[in-house]
C-alpha cells in the first residue's frame, strides 16, 4: 500500500507539473480569469461524485470555504497572468516557494516559530529565485517572474488556511465549496475584462479540460488518497517535485531553455522547498 501511494503522489506531482504546459497555452491567448473559472468550475464538477452523502454543511464551513476561495481566485489569477511574461520553469518554481513562505505565515500569526532550516530555505530560495528569473543579469525580478512570487505569498496563506481550518471538515466537500467560489469570482472577473470568443479555441479547449479535470479535479483526490497512506515528510517531498516536472514539461514540449545559471537557480529553490517540507504538513495548492 505505502508504494502505491507514493506512486500516486508522484503521479500528482506529474499532472500538476504538466498541468503548467495547459496555462501556457491560455498565457498564449491573453486568457487569466475565464481559463481559471472555467477550471475550477470543471474541477469542483468533477469532485462532486465523491462527496459523502449525509454530512451537512454549516455555516462556519461555509465562511471558510468562501474565504479560501477568495485566497485561491487571487492566488491563481496571479500566477496566470505572470505566466502571460515568463516562462513554465520559472512559474513552476516560483510557486513552488509558497512551501517556504508558509512557516513564516504561521509564526507571524499563530506565534509558531520557524525553524532555523526554514530562515535558510528563504535565504536560499531568494538567492534561487533571483539566479532563475533574471540570469544572473539584473537586480530585479522580471514583470511575470514578480506576480507569480507575490502569487507564492497567497498560495502559502491558502496552505495555512487549509491546514489550520479546513481540516475541521469534510475535505471534498471544502474543496468543492472553494472551488465553486474561486471559479464564480473568475467568471465575473472575466466576463468583464476577457472575451468569450477566445474560448472558442480548440487549444484552449484543451488546455482547460486537461487543467479542470486532471490538475484541479482528479488531481486533488489522487492527493488526498495519496497522504491518507504515506508519511507527510515523504508525501510533501514528492509532491514538490512539481516544479521539476513543469521545468522538463516546458523544455520537452515548449522547447523553453533555460541557462545554465538559471538551472542552478532551480535547483537552489528545489533544495530551498526539500529544507522547508522537512519541518511542515503538505497541502493541496
Amino acid at each position: 500500500m505505502r508504494i502505491k501511494a507514493d506512486l500516486t503522489l508522484f503521479a500528482v506531482a506529474i499532472i500538476w507539473g504538466t498541468a503548467f504546459i495547459a496555462q501556457d497555452i491560455a498565457g498564449q491567448y491573453r486568457l487569466a480569469y475565464l481559463f481559471n473559472a472555467i477550471s475550477f468550475l470543471l474541477g469542483a464538477l468533477a469532485l462532486l461524485p465523491f462527496v459523502p452523502r449525509g454530512q451537512p454543511i454549516t455555516r462556519e464551513q461555509w465562511k471558510w470555504m468562501i474565504i479560501a476561495g477568495l485566497v485561491l481566485f487571487i492566488a491563481a489569477a496571479l500566477q496566470q497572468i505572470g505566466i502571460f511574461y515568463t516562462q513554465v520553469a520559472n512559474a513552476g518554481f516560483l510557486t513552488s516557494l509558497y512551501t517556504v513562505f508558509t512557516p513564516f505565515l504561521l509564526w507571524i500569526f499563530f506565534r509558531e516559530k520557524p525553524h532555523r532550516l526554514d530562515i535558510v530555505a528563504v535565504i536560499a530560495a531568494i538567492s534561487g529565485a533571483w539566479l532563475l528569473s533574471t540570469g544572473g543579469q539584473g537586480l530585479k525580478l522580471q514583470q511575470g517572474d514578480g506576480l507569480i512570487f507575490i502569487g507564492a505569498l497567497f498560495w502559502a496563506a491558502h496552505f495555512v488556511i487549509l491546514g489550520k481550518f479546513a481540516a475541521r471538515y469534510e475535505p471534498i466537500s471544502f474543496s468543492i465549496g472553494q472551488f465553486l467560489v474561486c471559479g464564480l469570482l473568475n467568471l465575473t472577473t472575466g466576463l468583464l475584462t476577457e472575451p468569450l470568443t477566445a474560448l472558442t479555441a480548440l487549444p484552449l479547449l484543451g488546455a482547460i479540460a486537461y487543467r479542470g479535470l486532471m490538475s484541479v479535479g482528479i488531481g486533488y483526490t489522487l492527493q488526498v488518497w495519496g497522504q491518507n497512506h504515506t508519511p507527510p515528510t515523504d508525501a510533501a517531498l514528492i509532491l514538490s517535485m512539481e516544479s521539476v516536472f513543469a521545468a522538463l514539461a516546458g523544455w520537452l514540449i515548449l522547447s523553453q531553455h533555460l541557462t545554465a545559471l538559471q538551472i542552478t537557480g532551480c535547483a537552489i529553490i528545489f533544495v530551498a522547498v526539500m529544507l522547508t517540507q522537512l519541518k511542515t504538513t503538505p497541502t493541496h495548492r
